[in-house]
């Protein structure tokens, strides 16, 4: 398209998009600059929107997509933005990747709660005697530990996540690999250290992870787990390649934001939340902190807590605005160099989505963005 035709469909684009925010019309679908969009809105203003700069946010997000397939707003419990680009749809499955992570820390504080595992400190060794047998550094390995990353093992991602995942027994082949560190020691970001945990909620419980994982947590949020790659030898992939619709990523934020409710049901303990977006490790990741699998991070000059996966797959939440923001992107159409893909996300809710969430001329309603957020 020649640049003057696609400075022109940008500019149209906006003005749809911020018609659509003013007039709150119902969905409409359309064609821009080649790709699918689906639009929908509730009335912005209503939720306390500035509904220029969210126009603008969504104008912004259509120019990096491709890979970015979708972008959902919520307030609350109201969706006020949903787009889709692309590949991207209403009802096609977006692989999670390692935000499949948070969802297994949920599932862990489950488990804890309904007293299938004793705690926080309840050691793996009696869930893996034969395999850990000899091994007493290992046996005393905890659920925290694997929470926080601090198993200490030898990390199976990155330049070992090949080898890892084309051997048989992948709970075997993390819970072999040497000792690097003390556990509780320095953050080693492993997938194998989450499939592990897969593994014991699994053994715990006495279901698969995706059995527990659709009874416990998805069936009350109405969400229907799309696909969940399991090993060779038939273990569901504990922190990895878990596939929902962007719909249940929103409600899976949206259950964290509403302290574990969701339409009145108690689906997750408040206190499991707030333990699990503590500080307990820096991650190796642009600084963010770490907690229970979740990451957090300071965005637009409001604490963030978020999932986040391989690619630039998203589920941020964002508390004392009570907002939250999914995005899915897809896996096979990146440009080179995938990490500027997270920047650019990363950027348009750190500049445009949340200064929009602030709503017009308001931002000296809010307390001071510099205060503490009591519980982080």
């Amino acid at each position: 398209m020649p640049s003057s035709q696609k400075l022109l469909s940008s500019v149209l684009f906006r003005l749809l998009v911020g018609l659509v925010c003013v007039l709150a019309v119902p969905p409409t679908f359309g064609q821009e600059a080649g790709r699918t969009v689906t639009w929908r809105a509730h009335p912005p203003t209503a939720h306390g929107f500035d509904t220029v700069a969210l126009a603008d946010a969504v104008a912004r997000a259509e120019e990096i997509a491709p890979p970015l397939t979708s972008l959902l707003v919520a307030r609350g419990d109201t969706t006020i933005a949903e787009v889709y680009f692309g590949t991207g749809g209403l009802n096609r499955g977006a692989n999670l990747k390692s935000a499949s992570k948070s969802v297994i820390s949920a599932l862990a504080g489950i488990a804890i709660d309904e007293g299938a595992i004793d705690g926080l400190d309840q050691p793996i060794g009696p869930f893996f005697p034969d395999l850990l047998a000899n091994a007493p550094r290992k046996q005393r390995i905890t659920v925290r530990n694997l929470l926080t990353q601090q198993a200490g093992l030898e990390s199976t991602s990155f330049g070992n996540y090949g080898e890892w995942v084309t051997s048989r027994d992948w709970v075997a082949n993390a819970l072999r690999r040497p000792m690097e560190d003390r556990r509780g020691g320095e953050m080693i970001y492993s997938t194998g250290n989450t499939h592990i945990l897969g593994a014991v909620i699994a053994e715990a419980t006495g279901q698969s992870l995706r059995a527990y994982a659709q009874d416990r947590l998805f069936d009350p949020l109405g969400v229907r787990i799309r696909s969940w790659q399991r090993s060779p030898v038939g273990r569901y992939f504990g922190g990895n390649n878990l596939s929902l619709t962007p719909r249940g990523m929103l409600r899976f934020g949206q259950l964290y934001l509403n302290d574990g409710r969701f339409e009145g049901q108690q689906v997750l303990s408040p206190d499991w939340i707030t333990l699990s977006w503590k500080t307990y490790v820096l991650s190796t990741y642009r600084n963010h902190q770490y907690g229970y699998l979740w990451f957090t991070h300071r965005f637009g000059g409001e604490r963030v807590a978020f999932a986040w996966g391989y690619g630039g797959q998203y589920v941020f939440v964002v508390p004392r605005l009570d907002l939250v923001v999914t995005c899915s992107s897809s896996l096979s159409n990146r440009p080179p160099g995938s990490d500027d893909h997270n920047t650019q996300i990363l950027r348009l809710l750190d500049e445009h989505i949340i200064p929009a969430a602030r709503g017009p001329g308001v931002a000296d309603a809010w307390p001071s963005l510099q205060q503490p957020v009591i519980g982080w």
